[in-house]
Parts: C-alpha cells; structure tokens; sequence
C-alpha cells in the first residue's frame, strides 16, 4: 500500500484507528527517547493540545448512535474501572490500576481509592521499571541497535513513500525535530512521536513525568519496593517483531488521521478519567468512516502487542501478588477483555473486584 488516500480495504481502514487505540502502549516506549531530541516549541504551558470530546458532540448530534456504543461498551468484559483489588485467602490484598502513558494533569490525579490503595502498599509495580534509569533506553540501543534502528542500509527517506515525505517532514518539523535527525529509526517510533499531542510532546521534553514514571519515582522517595513486569528490551522486541511494512502502513496512516488526532486523544482522555476502558474500542469505530473492524494485520498487533505481553505480565506478576499488598499500574488497554489482565488473574483462582 502506497498511498492511504486509495484505500479500498475495510480491513486497513478499521486498522488505522485500531491501531490508534493502542498508540497509548507505544508512547511508553517513545516517551524515553523524546528527551533525545532538540525540541523548539514553546513551553508546554503554551501549547495547546487542543480537540474536542466526541463523545459530548455525540450526544449532541446523534444520541441514538452513542446509545448504541454504549450498550456495546457494556459488553465488554471488565470494561469498567481503572482500580481493581485482587484478593487470595491468607495474603494482604494487592491492587491492579489502569493507567495513560501520559503527562495530562488530569491522567496523574488519581481517585481518592486508588490514591489510598498506591499509598499503602509496600511495592509499586509498573510495566518496566527500567524507566526510572534514564540511561538505560539508550543501553537497549547500543545492545541491541537492530530493535530501534535500521541496520541494513534502510532510512524512513527510502522506506516512506514519495508522496507522503513532505507529509513526514512539515509533521516533525512542528515537533522542532528534523528527519535527518531520526532518519534511521525505525518506522514505529516516528509513529509514536508524530501521534503524541503536541502538548503532551514538550511536557515530556521538559521533563514532566509521565503518570507510571511518577508513581514510580513518588514511591522510591518513599522507600517503597519498586518492580517491572517487562524490560525494554520484551517491549522493543515486541514491536520489532511485527513486518516493516505494518509499521510504514502505520505511519502513513496517523499522518493521514491528521486533524482528528487531538479529537482522538481528548476523547480517550475523558474516556479514561471516567474509567470507561471498554468504550475506547467502539468510540474508534465510530470514528472509522466504514465503521468496522477485524483483519489480520490487527490481530497480529493485537496478539503480540497486547495478549502476549498480558500473558507476561499476569506470569510475572503471581509471585508478587501473592506477596501481597502490591499496587500494579500498567497501561489501562492491558485490563478488560476476555485475554486482558483482570481475566488472567481471576482464571488463576484470585478474587478480583473492581473498586472504582
């Protein structure tokens, strides 16, 4: 596929914003390499992040067709909460929190209950705890150069098709970033850099922590026990191992989303501080102009991005748990469905029950 304008697959485009759902994952990742580069914006406090909340201009304009979303997010299973306490007879109760990989102010104020449940636990648990060592993204790349980078010759001005360059370059030129400055990475982590909200960008650069970094660093000053359930290198990985191609076809693809990004994210910001996790997938549907979803290249993100890594994370996740009095923050998008977290855990024989 080389130009998102003639697409004809309902499979591609259901997977572009798909895709986009899960873009929360990938700013994790890019959230420890932004720092790297020199940003010219203006200060975080004077970029706006702009878009609107879909879901008001829905009830506005089509209260029938969010009713109908609604009554679909309902089925999701363990679609509602971001707090879930998990429980097994003769050990202190443990908690599961949702998080955005973001900087938003309103994405680091947490509930009353979770904000209780972080404070008294002897261990924070987040995805990776290696995020707290700053240098340690850049011993990933030096060890294994290949996940993040093009080593056989390749540069995004050769891979990126011809038309979609100048796309490419105004986009990161806005972001005070030059394309010579990141032509040998890989195609997935410009998608990452050019999908987050402007603000959200120079927050970062400025050296806003992100909500899983904060409570990470807020805990350790606390001298509370910190632990990850993955290192960059299974993240990277996990992205490494999806085709070129996947990841070109999805840069492109965000390019071509464009004006609706910050309609996009606002909306899942909301979504999100009202703990409606399994509203995210319809909301995108909505916005798809065919309205569908499915196909094989999705399923193939979906399994190794997402149900591969709940399995891993569940796996080590166990004998921490059964420690107990453990707060685990990890990307919300990881929680409800059939194969997410608070499944795997209820199918080891915990009792777990939402708390918010």
């Amino acid at each position: 596929m080389n130009d998102t304008d003639n697409l004809t697959s309902l499979d591609h485009v259901a997977d572009r914003l798909l895709r986009l759902c899960l873009i929360l994952s990938w700013l994790l990742l890019a959230s420890l390499f932004v720092v790297s580069f020199s940003v010219t914006r203006a200060r975080a406090e004077e970029v706006s992040c702009g878009g609107h909340d879909l879901i008001a201009e829905m009830a506005r304009t089509d209260p029938a067709k969010l009713d109908a979303l609604r009554k679909e997010a309902a089925d999701t299973v363990n679609g509602k909460g971001l707090l879930w306490k998990i429980e097994k007879p003769g050990t202190r109760p443990s908690y599961l929190y949702g998080t955005m990989h973001l900087t938003d102010p309103r994405v680091l104020k947490l509930s009353d209950a979770a904000e209780t449940a972080y404070r008294g636990a002897d261990t924070v648990v987040i995805e990776t705890d290696e995020v707290l060592d700053p240098n340690a993204p850049m011993k990933v790349m030096a060890e294994t150069p290949e996940l993040m980078m093009f080593m056989d010759g390749n540069t995004l001005d050769k891979v990126i098709p011809h038309n979609k360059l100048e796309t490419v370059k105004t986009a990161l030129s806005e972001r005070g970033i030059s394309l010579a400055a990141v032509n040998r990475m890989q195609p997935w982590m410009l998608t990452s850099m050019l999908a987050m909200p402007a603000c959200e960008f120079a927050r970062k650069k400025e050296g806003a922590a992100f909500l899983d970094i904060k409570l990470a660093e807020d805990a350790k000053a606390q001298g509370k026990q910190i632990a990850g359930l993955e290192t960059i290198k299974d993240q990277l990985g996990a992205m490494a191992s999806l085709p070129t191609q996947f990841h070109i076809d999805g840069l492109i693809e965000t390019l071509t989303l464009g004006s609706k990004l910050p309609d996009v994210f606002e909306t899942m910001t909301v979504l999100y501080t009202q703990g409606d996790i399994g509203m995210i997938f319809p909301l995108m549907r909505s916005v798809s102009p065919d309205g569908t979803e499915s196909g094989q290249n999705y399923a193939e993100f979906e399994e190794k991005m997402v149900n591969a890594r709940n399995r891993t994370m569940a796996e080590r996740a166990l004998p921490i748990i059964d420690k107990g009095n453990a707060f685990i923050a990890v990307g919300a998008l990881h929680l409800p469905g059939e194969q997410g977290l608070v499944s795997l855990l209820k199918s080891r024989g915990y009792t777990i029950t939402a708390e918010q």
